[in-house]
């Protein structure tokens, strides 16, 4: 018998990375004994090796949890979110399945960054918050004083928030009685058309891909001709079911419920994350809303270190796409690398992830190229061309000028650490805003940056010079031209377009002087001299040299005329001229990598 509508509860848990988001969501399995037994480990939710290791999550959960109460028993459906800046396009979908969210806030931290625009993207959803203080048994624990933050900035009674310790299990009923209290229940209608919000998918080698819905209106189940309204590709299902710890087939899904169904999808393009699904037979005239695809914001090739593996690697990038709605990838060629795809990123973390699983899930040994950003290029007949590879750059001539991306930053910091972030800001050419404060010790900064100039080691560098405790957050807020050149790494005079980048004309040298110290390190000497120079257009900015390796052709001289040794000497050169005509450089994979820990170049390197 199916659960009444009024007994179903589907809420997410959002907050900042290491607040204990993953630790709540095991304690609320344990407490509805969902999961039982051997059954219980760490971060259950986070399934993949990648999330354990890094502590975070990095792709929606659901699980459905049962609740008995005097007053009845209730469904709760959890969808745990990622926690990282990168995800918020999955983190929107998530919340777009739910109608309310537990706001987890460290008692000892306080309201961080990705905690508030979480909490944005819940509010904009129109969610129902419950706040909770976690980690009341720390030594630096201060409730009251976080419960008055929160009371501030939600209008909610500071005394009414259920202080709990997650990791300890107390108080962790009073979350659940909380969920069913103040949630609403679903609102949706049996007998209308159906509507059924797409929120994540997955690949399952045996059963093709598998999607994630929660259903809103109408009701789906096996035989029902759907069609995805976004795509407008039609399928017949094949079977839906709800989640435990395992998929439970079930008869159908119906209005609030949360659960999978599989229909035989056979282009892994048709499934987009967000899209709404309807039924062909009694069609919905309207999509749910938020769908969008999703603007990755910086650029890095991918190839296959064996060129042989080329159709692996696309396949690959085809199944992760299916379960990653935000990676995009379009195939391109390098004169340096042979085949390969241009695949676009929301950040350095999801980049990371990406090569990662590529890695481990899908055993493709890849070189990824550094990361750019989206250039807009203003041609001299005033037309714009956007370019995501510095190799594509036009020549100077033709082009007027060039705009670059920016992001509207928000630093979360206590406030000794105001004076350093602030400079570590202007470093990377960043425009000041504002400076407010959340309390007596929590300032928020906020900076316009060239996005360019965060990609590297602005975080890392954020976090040394706060010891840890600032946070970042940040939007992309448009376009602004600005003085931007191209610089070209050339080995022997033949430019290298793996190792171009465009980057400000004031940090060039300083960039074009380090890579090249950096190569001169890593490319292994050759029987000539190798000549390793950066240049913008025709003119050279830096050199080094990798000397070559030399032969002691005079050994088998003993004693005799100088001039013997002179003419093998002579001979030797003339060779190694003829050499360096033909020869080409060889250049190990990690040279490729270099570019990204130039922590000290001009261009400027996240968690659950």
């Amino acid at each position: 018998m199916a659960t009444p509508t009024s007994n179903i509860r589907n809420f997410s848990i959002i907050a900042h990375i290491d607040h204990g988001k993953s630790t709540l969501a095991d304690r609320l399995l344990e407490t509805t004994r969902t999961v039982v037994g051997n059954e219980m480990m760490a971060q259950v939710l986070d399934d993949m090796e990648l999330e354990r290791e890094r502590g975070i999550t990095i792709k929606a959960h659901a699980i459905r949890m049962m609740y008995e109460r005097p007053d009845g028993q209730y469904v709760l459906n959890m969808i745990d979110t990622p926690g990282h800046v990168d995800f918020t396009y999955e983190v929107s979908r998530s919340l777009a399945a739910c109608e309310g969210a537990i706001l987890v806030v460290d008692a000892s931290q306080g309201i961080e960054a990705q905690t508030l625009s979480n909490l944005y993207l819940a509010i904009e959803n129109n969610l129902t918050i419950i706040p909770v203080i976690n980690k009341i048994d720390l030594p630096s624990a201060n409730p009251d004083h976080v419960a008055d933050m929160i009371g501030e900035l939600l209008g909610y009674d500071p005394a009414s928030i259920p202080r709990i310790s997650a990791k300890a299990g107390i108080n962790i009923i009073d979350v659940l009685n909380k969920i069913v209290d103040e949630i609403p229940a679903p609102q949706g209608k049996l007998e209308n058309p159906l509507q059924a919000l797409i929120f994540d998918s997955v690949y399952d080698s045996y059963r093709g891909a598998i999607s994630y819905v929660r259903v809103v209106e109408g009701s789906i189940r096996q035989n029902t001709k759907i069609r995805m309204m976004k795509t407008g590709a039609e399928y017949l299902v094949s079977e839906v079911g709800t989640f435990t710890m395992k998929r439970n087939v079930q008869q159908s899904l119906e209005p609030g419920e949360v659960g999978y169904m599989l229909a035989n999808v056979k282009k892994i393009a048709d499934i987009k994350i967000g899209d709404t699904v309807t039924s062909i037979d009694n069609p919905s005239q309207t999509q749910l809303p938020g769908y969008k695809d999703v603007k990755p914001m910086i650029f890095s090739g991918i190839y296959p270190t064996n060129p042989e593996d080329y159709k692996i690697l696309r396949d690959a990038l085809e199944k992760l796409q299916l379960n990653d709605s935000a990676l995009s990838w379009l195939p391109e060629t390098s004169e340096a690398l042979g085949f390969g795809f241009r695949t676009g990123f929301l950040g350095l973390l999801h980049m990371e992830i990406v090569q990662e699983r590529l890695d481990r899930e899908f055993n493709v040994d890849i070189i990824t190229t550094a990361p750019n950003v989206e250039y807009h290029v203003f041609m001299a007949d005033e037309s714009m061309v956007a370019i995501e590879s510095p190799s594509k750059l036009p020549d100077p001539s033709r082009y007027d000028h060039i705009e670059e991306p920016y992001i509207q930053a928000q630093i979360f910091t206590p406030k000794e650490y105001v004076g350093p972030l602030m400079k570590l800001c202007e470093e990377k050419r960043g425009e000041f805003k504002t400076m407010e404060y959340l309390d007596e010790f929590k300032v928020i900064l906020k900076y316009e940056l060239p996005l360019g100039e965060v990609m590297f080691d602005f975080y890392d560098r954020l976090k040394s010079v706060s010891r840890g405790y600032a946070g970042l957050d940040y939007d992309p807020c448009g376009y602004r031209k600005n003085n931007l050149v191209k610089l070209d790494i050339l080995l022997n005079g033949d430019p290298v377009d793996a190792f171009s980048v465009i980057i400000h004309k004031d940090k060039a040298t300083t960039y074009g002087t380090a890579i090249c110290v950096r190569l001169k390190d890593l490319i292994p000497r050759q029987q000539f001299d190798v000549a390793i120079q950066g240049a913008i257009g025709g003119k050279i900015i830096s050199r080094t040299t990798v000397k070559a390796v030399r032969k002691d052709v005079t050994a088998k001289c003993y004693g005799g005329d100088i001039s013997r040794k002179r003419k093998l000497l002579e001979k030797q050169k003339e060779g190694k001229k003829r050499m360096k005509n033909i020869g080409s450089v060889e250049v190990p994979q990690k040279a490729f990598l270099a570019v990204l820990s130039l922590n000290d170049a001009g261009s400027g390197g996240d968690d659950d």
